[in-house]
């Protein structure tokens, strides 16, 4: 166990070792426990988040302010709109004067090719921890949530496990690539066999497929991509599909429309989830765009593991904020 992350960011996926993965891990079961048992648990009693988000959220700011309350702490949620973040204040600044008012920062900024660099230069001038509650690149925190809750279904040795990260097609919006980039660097630590698939438009950064590929190799699974959501979810042990927008082909919203609309085959139904194995789990980082990305028969059967795997955004959050700050 790794226990020396007292004062550390977490804004990449890979700011953590794997052993301090598996800390993190340890430390939300037990506090998953201990909030079904009614143990309280103030490890942050009289400490303050700043929760600063750029993006609407349900999942997230929820998660993160009543995790912080249930340690014994207060999470102030900050709307960047009610800031004078558009009128003149710097990353610089916010990172010199919320790293003054608060315990911890927390921030959301998923603008593309601005988010993860915003979120690192706050990093950079404050004397608090800054996570990263999801940016342009990384979603860390629902990436931990998912690792917990596969490890609740399957055990927590998954090397050789195959893991299903697929592109789906939805009509609501252009969305990040951050949750398929950090699932697929994150999982191959830990020995899976990680099938990337999409069609050729929705391609995702190549330095981290290539960190994807090194992982693969250093701790015994393997990665590899594919153009075909069936051959992915073939003989899968869980799948993952959503959508993210097609980012590195173009940024002009209405020429993504008409590639999107190439792939309204891309969707999770019976059909697919029967190409997996029977005790298969379907997840997703939600919401999800219901009988466009992903049936109601799945996402509401049995196989479907999509509350379980929000609620455990609260525990790991917890953890990571009981472990970090100070």
């Amino acid at each position: 166990m790794q226990t020396d992350l007292r004062g550390r960011d977490y804004i990449s996926d890979m700011d953590f070792s794997k052993e301090e993965i598996e800390t993190v891990i340890d430390v939300a079961l037990k506090l998953k426990r201990d909030r079904a048992l009614g143990i309280p648990h103030p490890l942050l009693r009289d400490k303050t988040l700043a929760m600063l988000f750029f993006f609407s959220s349900t999942r997230t700011r929820s998660s993160f302010e009543s995790g912080i309350a249930q340690l014994g702490g207060h999470g102030a949620f900050i709307d960047s709109d009610t800031t004078q973040i558009s009128h003149g204040d710097t990353a610089k600044e916010i990172g010199e004067i919320y790293g003054r008012y608060y315990d911890g920062i927390a921030i959301r900024q998923c603008d593309w090719g601005i988010g993860n660099q915003y979120i690192n230069d706050v990093a950079k001038a404050s004397r608090v921890p800054v996570l990263n509650m999801q940016c342009d690149v990384y979603h860390p925190f629902q990436i931990l949530a998912d690792l917990m809750t596969i490890m609740e279904k399957k055990g927590k040795d998954l090397r050789r496990k195959k893991i299903a990260v697929s592109w789906a097609y939805a009509a609501s919006y252009v969305k990040p690539i951050s949750v398929p980039q950090s699932l697929i660097i994150q999982m191959s630590r830990f020995g899976m066999d990680v099938v990337l698939a999409h069609p050729p438009e929705y391609r995702l950064m190549p330095h981290l497929l290539q960190e994807a590929q090194d992982n693969a190799k250093r701790y015994g699974g393997s990665f590899s991509v594919t153009h075909d959501m069936d051959e992915a979810f073939t003989g899968a042990d869980v799948v993952y599909p959503k959508s993210w927008g097609c980012l590195l082909t173009t940024e002009d919203g209405g020429q993504a429309a008409e590639i999107a609309k190439k792939y309204t085959s891309w969707i999770t139904d019976d059909r697919r989830m029967a190409l997996a194995h029977d005790d298969a789990i379907y997840m997703h980082c939600l919401p999800a765009d219901r009988n466009i990305e992903v049936t109601d028969s799945v996402i509401d059967g049995p196989q479907s593991v999509v509350y379980d795997e929000a609620e455990n955004r609260l525990h790991v959050q917890k953890a990571v904020m009981a472990l970090t700050m100070p």
